[in-house]
C-alpha cells in the first residue's frame, strides 16, 4: 500500500510563494502517475497538475500554468509542488495523489494541506 503524506501548506499573503512536498512510501515501484489536486469551500475538487512518475513528463491546469512547477526528487520518493504569485482563489485544501500502473484512477490519496492566500 502507497502512502502519500503532504507538508508545507499556510497562510501566505497574494504574490507570495509556498511549496508543497509529498512524501511517498511503500511500492513506490508501482506508481504510473502522481498529482496535485486542490478543492475549495463548496467547490469540486479540481486537478492542479500531473507528473509522469517515469519520464517527469507533466501537465497543469490552466489555472495555473505558468505560475506552479510541480516536480520530483531523483529517488522517486518525494513529489513537490511550488507555488509562486499565489492569488486568493488559489486558496484550498491541496492533495497529493497517486495512480498505480494498473489503476483506472488515482488510488491512492493524502491527507491533504491547507493553502490559504489573503488578499
Amino acid at each position: 500500500q502507497v502512502q502519500l503524506v503532504e507538508s508545507g501548506g499556510g497562510l501566505v499573503q497574494a504574490g507570495g510563494s509556498l511549496r508543497l512536498s509529498c512524501a511517498a512510501s511503500g511500492p513506490t515501484f508501482s506508481m504510473y502517475l502522481m498529482g496535485w489536486f486542490r478543492q475549495a469551500p463548496g467547490e469540486e475538487r479540481e486537478m492542479v497538475a500531473t507528473i509522469n512518475w517515469g519520464d517527469s513528463i507533466t501537465r497543469y491546469a490552466d489555472s495555473v500554468k505558468g505560475r506552479f512547477t510541480i516536480s520530483r526528487n531523483n529517488g522517486k520518493t518525494t513529489m513537490y509542488l511550488q507555488m509562486n504569485s499565489l492569488k486568493p482563489e488559489d486558496t484550498a485544501v491541496y492533495y497529493c495523489a497517486a495512480k498505480g500502473t494498473y489503476a483506472a484512477s488515482y488510488n491512492y490519496w493524502g491527507q491533504g494541506t491547507q493553502v490559504t492566500v489573503s488578499s
